[in-house]
């Protein structure tokens, strides 16, 4: 279950050229409790930002000089190979919505912005891409540690594994012995430390 510190916790990116704009957002998502929020004016910074940090969820303005949001989008599918762009448009323009939807973002926000309207959109897009990457997660190869059994999450972290399926998933841990490590580790330990003792106590 995807929970509400985890969507607050997520990366969110806003994309604007108008610095007035990028203040705003950062207001209102900042104002909600969001903790992790960047921006950039430059739209030729998107994909390479992307790429460092995977952000949940891209803000982004679709009329920029030199490199409109339909582009940054084009571009994007390059670096997001599974296919889902986390894109959330900003436009002021209503036949851009549509456009915007077919060429690969999940959802828009109108211009002039509504405090209500772009916290929930955000709130939802959020929540389903989290869900997504969870699922991605635990149906996809998953590197891991040959020594210490440890995983690394798609950010180059090494996590244990009860911490990483904690993380992922609703799952909880109650700990126990299978049979063969019974058989193979534990009662030869008992054993050699009974027969300690016994020699102990015989001396």
């Amino acid at each position: 279950m995807i929970t509400s510190p985890d969507i607050l916790k997520a990366d969110i990116l806003i994309v604007d050229d108008q610095e007035a704009n990028v203040s705003l957002l950062e207001e209102m998502l900042r104002g909600a409790g969001y903790l992790s929020v960047a921006s950039t004016r430059d739209p030729h910074q998107v994909c390479e930002l992307h790429r460092q940090h995977r952000y949940s969820l891209i803000l982004l303005d679709l009329l920029m000089p030199g490199l409109d949001g339909f582009a940054v989008m084009e571009a994007l599918k390059a670096v997001e190979t599974q296919g889902y762009l986390p894109v959330l448009v900003q436009t002021a323009q209503p036949e851009h919505k549509v456009r915007a939807l077919k060429a690969g973002a999940k959802d828009f926000i109108s211009k002039p912005f509504d405090l209500v309207e772009v916290l929930l959109r955000v709130h939802n897009m959020l929540e389903v891409r989290l869900l997504l990457s969870a699922v991605r997660v635990l149906n996809s190869l998953l590197p891991i540690c040959s020594y210490c059994k440890r995983i690394r999450d798609r950010k180059d972290y090494w996590q244990s594994l009860e911490d990483y399926v904690g993380q992922h998933t609703d799952s909880k841990f109650s700990h126990s012995i299978c049979p063969d490590c019974l058989e193979k580790e534990v009662r030869p330990e008992l054993k050699e430390l009974l027969a300690g003792r016994a020699g102990a106590q015989s001396r």
